[in-house]
């Protein structure tokens, strides 16, 4: 599967699409289990799936003592806006 097609079909679904707009429209330093528990999801498959939007541009985490922030890039945060206005409009 090409490499391209992998990182899509992470963000058809609800999870993933979920995490973006939490991370678009946070008011205070987000990190890994904080997210877990906003989208009702296990702290390993948040991690997972974190790792793959890091490698595919969409995130950055950034080190704050032992925990991890994260933070949209430019990029991450075009596309979570997208979702979130796709999830607006339904």
């Amino acid at each position: 599967m090409p490499k391209t097609s992998r990182v899509f079909n992470v963000f058809l679904r609800e999870k993933p699409a979920l995490m973006l707009v939490h991370l678009l429209n946070k008011n205070q330093a987000m990190y890994a289990s904080s997210l877990a528990k906003q989208v009702d999801c296990t702290y390993s498959h948040v991690v997972k799936i974190l790792q793959e939007m890091q490698k595919a541009g969409l995130i950055s985490f950034e080190k704050q003592g032992r925990l991890k922030v994260l933070t949209l890039t430019k990029k991450g945060e075009e596309i979570a806006k997208n979702i979130d206005n796709i999830r607006m409009n339904l």
